[in-house]
């Protein structure tokens, strides 16, 4: 098999890529948590990532394969998810009451996040109808050379367990957990410059 080809998504590329991790995450525990029933999630899915890490598109540091069937969306130093948008959707799409319980997630995210300088992956997903072919893997590997190219630390949040172990592989460590009264754990993760 082929190693897939990386390239930087262009502004035309961004509503078929918000569609991929749209669905990329259709099974994420902590956004289906989040948007439990199928036409909340459906609704505000695009707009949550759009907000979380359209940034990436308008910096040149949303990469992509060349059917668009997996990206990644990396957040320079400077520049952070538009949190207001966010918390808007989630105000607006969520079920009763789990505005509430989100906002101490959202501070403890806000918590870990480095201070200074430093790349923080916002959103990495393949659309599951292509997953096993390693597009997951060329993402992190493009990204991470980014970072280690400008020797800065890079961050993240595992919102699924089962996504841990391509990051560690990538050289991220988990450095705590995130959580609040019923809600999946997430799991904030940083990786050194080599």
């Amino acid at each position: 098999m082929s190693q897939p080809v990386v390239a930087q998504a262009t502004q035309s590329d961004r509503q078929k890529i918000l569609q991929t991790l749209k669905m990329a995450f259709v099974a994420d525990p902590m956004f289906r948590w989040l948007f439990p029933q199928a036409a909340s999630y459906d609704d505000a899915m695009s707009d949550f990532f759009n907000a979380f890490g359209g940034s990436a598109f308008d910096q040149g540091t949303a990469d992509t394969v060349e059917d668009l069937s997996a990206a990644a969306l990396w957040l320079p130093p400077g520049v952070e998810p538009d949190g207001e948008q966010m918390v808007g959707l989630i105000a607006q799409h969520a079920d009763s009451g789990l505005l509430d319980a989100a906002m101490p997630i959202l501070e403890q995210m806000a918590h870990f996040h480095p201070e200074g300088d430093c790349w923080y992956l916002a959103v990495i997903g393949v659309d599951p109808a292509y997953t096993g072919q390693g597009l997951g893997a060329s993402l992190m590997k493009e990204g991470v050379a980014r970072c280690d190219r400008d020797g800065l630390l890079a961050y993240l949040e595992s919102s699924n367990p089962r996504n841990i172990s391509l990051y560690q592989r990538h050289g991220f460590e988990i450095i705590g957990e995130i959580q609040h009264g019923d809600s999946p754990i997430m799991m904030p993760m940083i990786r050194q410059p080599q």
